[in-house]
């Protein structure tokens, strides 16, 4: 009952708070009363978490909401199934999709070569990719892990940051060494990238190449041109695998360039074996504040967009005070 309800019943509370019915405890009886369909409800939503607790997890206030919010989906899979999917374990720690767009994005990544995973900042797109990545490489299934991300910031800046070429594109690929030291042991990490078995690389790299029996991952895809992301599609090689992962919303190109991210659905969209992922703010796996603030900024730039002579959610240079001319 502790394991169900929390310390303290902290998850009592999360559980009354999602719910209309009434929830009792006495002992290790729990009383559900109210309507019968939210009765229903109450009923499938404890008996998921008692079956997560019989799993051997560790009940949290977000799983609890996330149950939740399953259970308000038209879908037949069973929240306990979903948050019971191991991709990967590490020194205790299991890595598993957190919410039914995960699983189903997970679940892409199986059945098709190329996966496109389009969702906001939170949602695991990346972090995903690269435990299904180190998944496929530890079962053979592949022979190397290949990362790369646009370093659209770099520029003539990246001539000037000090050291060498590594050093420089450091910061563009960190997230995604970051991914990888919560997945492998930190020390065989450099020993894999010597040996080429893991290869981080900016976008740029990957011109002219054939990428045969590697798992491949595109980050940051929003800020490609379209010509990138054709380049970088057209690089797949035999036994391989692509993942694509980008946030529309989040476009940091200059001026008026195009995201390849954002014409490739028209272009791919009728092709076999490409499947494209939708997450949203109700896939936000960090901070509750995040989803929040995903979703305010969605508001924010519909209702910009709808006003006549708005920029649609273009940003636009603030133009700065006017400087006069001399006299002569």
């Amino acid at each position: 009952m502790v394991a169900l309800l929390g310390s303290r019943d902290e998850l009592l509370r999360v559980i009354e708070k999602n719910l209309d019915s009434d929830i009792h405890v006495r002992g290790n009886e729990i009383t559900i009363t109210g309507q019968p369909a939210d009765n229903a409800v109450a009923t499938r939503l404890i008996e998921e978490l008692l079956e997560l607790v019989r799993a051997g997890q560790n009940l949290t206030p977000d799983a609890v909401s996330r149950v939740r919010g399953m259970l308000s989906q038209p879908s037949g899979e069973r929240p306990a199934e979903v948050l019971s999917l191991s991709i990967l374990s590490r020194r205790g720690k299991t890595i598993r999709p957190k919410t039914l767009n995960q699983k189903h994005y997970v679940d892409a990544i199986d059945k098709h070569t190329i996966v496109f995973g389009i969702g906001p900042a939170g949602t695991g797109k990346t972090y995903l990719a690269v435990a299904k990545a180190v998944q496929a490489l530890q079962a053979k299934q592949v022979n190397r892990i290949i990362l790369t991300r646009p370093a659209v910031e770099a520029g003539e800046r990246l001539g000037f940051l000090p050291g060498t070429l590594y050093d420089k594109i450091d910061p563009y690929l960190r997230p995604l060494l970051d991914a990888l030291q919560d997945m492998l042991d930190a020390d065989s990490i450099p020993r894999l990238m010597q040996a080429g078995t893991i290869e981080v690389a900016p976008l740029a790299y990957m011109r002219g190449r054939s990428l045969n029996d590697a798992f491949v991952i595109l980050d940051e895809a929003q800020n490609t041109t379209p010509e990138q992301m054709k380049m970088f599609l057209t690089r797949l090689g035999f036994g391989s695998k692509m993942v694509v992962t980008g946030d529309v919303t989040q476009v940091d190109l200059p001026g008026d360039t195009q995201s390849g991210l954002r014409v490739v659905r028209e272009i791919l969209a009728e092709i076999d074996d490409v499947h494209f992922a939708n997450l949203t703010s109700s896939d936000v796996v960090r901070h509750r504040l995040v989803s929040e603030i995903v979703d305010a900024y969605e508001k924010f730039d519909h209702a910009r967009a709808q006003v006549p002579g708005g920029d649609g959610g273009q940003r636009r240079p603030v133009a700065g005070p006017q400087r006069q001319k001399p006299r002569r």
